[in-house]
């Protein structure tokens, strides 16, 4: 809190914002402005609502102080930018940027809002340092929606790959350094990313589909085309990290390519060493480097899936109930935050205290539950959880009552 207090203009919201830290790193099994305001000990939710739509604090400064805690603590020279969105469902039709496409999250096309976020990965830990919120293009298309969702009138459309670039220009503009970006094939098949990175000499790990076409010595090539010419003897086994049940080993093989612009480009592929499934990526470094650097860098993109389990699982990143886009904004960096705290307990506590034989090293899930324990105090007494039910019931007896007056108005 001591970092991020400088950016508030009162007292009030930055006691707000320290409550909500507390409320989204509780074991609340919901977390949202009325559940987070019942926990800490508050009489109504208008402080936490207030504090994401009407207080006077700027999220994007908070933002530039998550990355600057998060480097700090979690430093590596090593260490990777992953590129990856993630969708939340969402009912309705005014969250902003929420329409019906299709999301991980839930495996199909979903009404959801999605957000693209760059993660810090290195062998101390992982966290995100950054987040773009996609405003599809019946949005932007649309400007009294996005007024109403409090976006700019000069809101434009802009790709998933456009948001990576902007966030890692901006990582980059800030003086910060990694050697390495890696993502999926959304943004390993768009050239203008590829190129901006080239041009900033940022080596890079990309993942593109197989009907991506390469150019090598001997011609222009499909990437599945050209693996199917690779020798057996080109293939190594190698590990693309540790997981939760091992190293994940897998065959791998790279094919130099043949391009116009300085640097060493390559393609590498991926060989799931039981089913033969193959998975390309293209590569890019200022100068050429071994095989096991570019297959490190690949491993390092599950790391984003893990931000996003623990963020949402821990941090309540996903359970937003807002609808406007300074709303969003703020929740979302303050939960990028409290995941950053963990990540940096976890890092912090595995340097100054081994873990003994016969244990697994802290998790962020046993800091989270220790933390909530042994320094977090919430209100728990009869009063208050009674006072508490009697302001949801009245409030939903108001919100049903106008949803009847709409009704009987329209049928007439």
């Amino acid at each position: 809190m001591g970092r991020i207090s400088g950016r508030f203009a009162r007292v009030e919201p930055r006691r707000q914002a320290k409550a909500m830290l507390f409320g989204l790193l509780s074991d609340l099994p919901r977390k949202n402005c009325w559940s987070i305001a019942e926990w800490a000990g508050q009489t109504s939710p208008d402080g936490m609502q207030h504090l994401l739509g009407r207080a006077r604090w700027d999220a994007d400064r908070v933002r530039d102080d998550v990355c600057e805690y998060v480097l700090e603590h979690l430093h590596d020279e090593d260490a990777v930018l992953v590129v990856d969105e993630t969708g939340d469902v969402k009912k309705g039709t005014h969250t902003v940027g929420v329409q019906r496409q299709y999301t991980g999250t839930a495996g199909r096309i979903e009404n959801a809002q999605v957000a693209v976020y760059l993660v810090y990965a290195g062998r101390r830990g992982h966290a995100a340092v950054d987040r773009e919120l996609y405003i599809p293009r019946s949005w932007t298309c649309d400007p009294d929606r996005c007024r109403a969702a409090g976006l700019g009138e000069n809101t434009v459309f802009a790709t998933k790959p456009e948001l990576a670039a902007r966030m890692i220009s901006r990582f980059f503009d800030a003086g910060h350094h990694v050697g390495w970006v890696t993502g999926d094939e959304v943004y390993g098949g768009n050239p203008t990313l590829r190129s901006a990175l080239q041009e900033r000499g940022i080596g890079y790990v990309l993942a593109i589909a197989c009907s991506h076409e390469v150019t090598s010595g001997a011609g222009k090539f499909r990437a599945d085309a050209l693996a199917a010419k690779v020798p057996k003897r080109a293939w190594q086994k190698l590990s693309a990290g540790s997981g939760a049940k091992g190293h994940r080993f897998y065959d791998w093989a790279v094919i130099d390519l043949a391009e116009v612009r300085p640097g060493s480009h390559q393609l590498l592929i991926r060989r799931n060493r039981t089913t033969g499934e193959l998975a390309y990526y293209r590569c890019f470094s200022p100068a050429p480097v071994p095989l096991a650097t570019l297959v490190r860098v690949a491993g390092s993109r599950w790391r984003v899936e893990e931000t996003f389990q623990a963020g949402k699982g821990l941090a309540g990143l996903d359970e937003h109930q807002v609808r406007r886009y300074t709303s969003w904004s703020r929740w979302v960096t303050l939960a990028m935050l409290a995941h950053a705290f963990l990540a940096v307990v976890r890092a912090d506590e595995h340097v100054r205290h081994p873990t003994p034989d016969g244990l697994i090293p802290l998790t962020c899930n046993e800091i989270q539950r220790l933390f909530t324990m042994l320094v977090v105090r919430p209100v728990h007494d009869v009063a208050h959880r009674l006072a508490w039910s009697a302001w949801r019931r009245r409030h939903q007896a108001r919100a049903r009552a106008g949803h009847y007056r709409r009704q009987a108005a329209s049928q007439t």
